[in-house]
């Protein structure tokens, strides 16, 4: 695989869509802001008003159209721009192993200044009471619907089911693949990681649990985008993000499998 001058996932051939490079990561948002609406509505038709967003489990089930028409489009136009998704992600023969700890390696440096940013920012709004509002900000006062256990046991399947397998991917290929591969190969390396990182921020504003993590949210998940352009910018493939991330996104969705044996409110 040849590297490219811009530092970007490398390619065969053809010139990346500028238009297509700013405008698939706007979509995706306001796809991402559709789909947590249409779920809040459906949720509170059959099982009862709650405050919006949805709850988280509700939001993961709800992701899964986006991711799947987001995985199509983002496939689709890197064959047309003479591309392709698996030169974008670099899978080696023989080096999964290796991947998976570069893999572990980036959860763990992204991890860090995405956690110091939730502490800032808490800190920031609170003060010497932020850690006691964590859970007021995070949570929220407003009760999650109540499904029957088989509903949510069914829900956690299909969360945990579909949501890494086709979120890590589908994101880092529309946010660090194909948007930062158009945009470096237009205008400056540093608005080409910066401005997808901005709208996977602004993405992530529609799974805030109150008004406050709002804010909270667009800001971490803006540096851990800010991070991964940078990864991505450096080793010129996304396999090892698409691992980090996806471990991610598989431990945030497990609980959903075991919050419906749990022996809440028994005596």
């Amino acid at each position: 695989m040849i590297a490219g001058s811009t530092g970007a996932p490398a390619t065969r051939s053809g010139t990346p869509s500028l238009g297509w490079g700013l405008g698939m990561p706007a979509l995706r948002v306001a796809l991402v802001a559709l789909a947590c609406a249409l779920a809040w509505v459906v949720v509170g038709v059959t099982a009862g008003w709650t405050a919006f967003p949805p709850s988280p489990l509700v939001a993961t089930v709800a992701m899964v159209p986006v991711n799947v028409f987001c995985l199509w489009l983002v496939v689709r136009r890197l064959r047309r721009e003479g591309a392709g998704a698996r030169e974008l992600i670099g899978a080696r023969t023989g080096a999964l192993g290796r991947d998976i700890l570069w893999g572990m390696l980036w959860l763990l440096v992204l991890s860090v200044p995405f956690v110091l940013t939730i502490t800032g920012m808490m800190w920031l709004l609170y003060g010497s009471e932020a850690f006691s509002q964590f859970e007021l900000v995070f949570v929220g006062a407003d009760p999650a619907p109540e499904f029957s256990p088989a509903v949510t046991l069914v829900l956690g399947i299909i969360a945990v089911l579909t949501f890494a397998p086709l979120n890590a991917p589908t994101e880092e290929l529309v946010y660090r693949g194909h948007a930062q591969r158009a945009i470096a190969s237009r205008w400056a390396v540093a608005l080409a990681i910066l401005i997808p990182s901005a709208l996977f921020g602004l993405q992530h504003a529609w799974f805030a649990p109150t008004s406050t993590a709002v804010l909270i949210y667009v800001s971490a998940f803006f540096v851990w985008g800010l991070g991964a352009g940078v990864i991505a910018w450096r080793q010129r493939r996304l396999l090892p993000l698409i691992i980090a991330h996806g471990t991610i996104n598989l431990f945030t969705t497990i609980p959903a499998l075991i919050v419906p044996f749990l022996p809440i409110g028994a005596p």
